[in-house]
């Protein structure tokens, strides 16, 4: 499992910031699982989720951009909790999928043309043996505005369905599963966005325009309504 504790270009482990945040959130955790954990909820709620973070620049998905900014959609809050892992010594990997039912605002899915998510990031754990497969995405605060239950993790179990009520209903749906990946493929991404979301790359040489706007804020409101 050395290769997926190694650093990489996207999930730089190796960073002093994104060390220091790894130390500071395992202080305590003796086992890997532990520090999973410990790891998982310092990404999910210590990173606010923001789903116009989005951007055509690679540098905006290594690790250390992300843990700057203190902000990331779930691509990259999944490269940061992978990278927090391997700098605390436990082996983790990237997984991407395409879902439905994600968390999302009227205003953003409008933008969208579309409630298909493409390339959800996940991170998976090496824990006792088995990839342990978890979301950190979505923050407690805003699962608060949505009315929604937060995703939890325990180390033994996957956390990928998101509880989108009170009762603990699922309502999240993986459609497609693009596989495991030690490093982020930034250019698989923005093919598959591409393909899906034509109209943000209107026309070679013009500017492409990602979806915008305050998205806890958003939310927020509608929940209000």
């Amino acid at each position: 499992m050395q290769y997926r504790l190694n650093p990489t270009r996207y999930i730089n482990s190796d960073d002093p910031h994104v060390q220091n945040f790894a130390r500071t959130a395992c202080i305590g955790a003796k086992t890997h699982t532990e520090k999973a954990v410990r790891l998982y909820y310092a990404v999910r709620d210590g990173i606010r989720y923001n789903p116009y973070a989005i951007s055509l620049d690679p540098d905006a998905y290594r690790a250390s951009f992300v843990l700057e900014r203190k902000e990331g959609f779930c691509v990259q809050k999944a490269i940061l909790l992978a990278a927090v892992s391997r700098a605390a010594g436990v082996p983790a990997r990237l997984r991407f999928a395409n879902v439905v039912n994600h968390l999302v605002t009227g205003r953003l899915k409008k933008q969208m043309k579309t409630g298909l998510f493409v390339f959800h990031g996940i991170t998976e754990f090496f824990l006792d043996g088995e990839w342990r497969k978890v979301t950190p995405a979505f923050n407690l605060s805003l699962c608060e505005k949505f009315g929604v239950l937060p995703l939890e993790f325990d180390g033994v179990s996957d956390s990928v369905f998101h509880p989108f009520d009170r009762e603990g209903r699922r309502h999240m749906e993986y459609v497609y599963d693009y596989g495991p990946f030690d490093d982020f493929p930034f250019e698989r991404m923005v093919s598959e966005l591409k393909k899906h979301y034509p109209h943000f790359f209107p026309d070679a040489g013009e500017a492409q325009e990602m979806p915008t706007g305050n998205f806890e804020d958003e939310a927020a409101a509608e929940s209000a309504t």
